[in-house]
């Protein structure tokens, strides 16, 4: 039982170094995206100042940006989930090796 759990706690742990790992990947593609984002939000400001830039390019950008950002939420609200599910798992092993504790104390008294 005691194996079962630890084993269950190292997945549990494997799992949420995973969704961290995933979270740093997703901040550094927001981190892209922001930039792309401010990219277009310039060319825009230049399309407007009536500079010869290509409404369709901007468009483009915009929803390449757009389409990106959408991904990556996609993405960060799995991880979170899963990072979520990980810390759950753990509480419940901590209950569990708690509950063990208890158990092996209760039987050193009856010796």
């Amino acid at each position: 039982f005691v194996q079962r759990t630890e084993w269950s706690l190292q997945l549990m742990t494997q799992r949420a170094l995973e969704a961290e790992s995933n979270m740093e990947k997703l901040k550094q593609e927001i981190c892209i995206l922001r930039g792309e984002l401010e990219t277009s939000k310039v060319e825009n400001e230049n399309l407007r100042a009536g500079q010869a830039t290509s409404l369709g390019a901007v468009k483009h950008n915009i929803e390449f940006a757009l389409q990106n950002l959408h991904k990556i939420i996609m993405g960060a609200n799995w991880s979170i989930r899963q990072l979520a599910s990980g810390a759950e798992s753990l509480h419940f092993v901590a209950e569990v090796l708690k509950s063990t504790g208890k158990i092996s104390d209760v039987e050193a008294e009856e010796e």
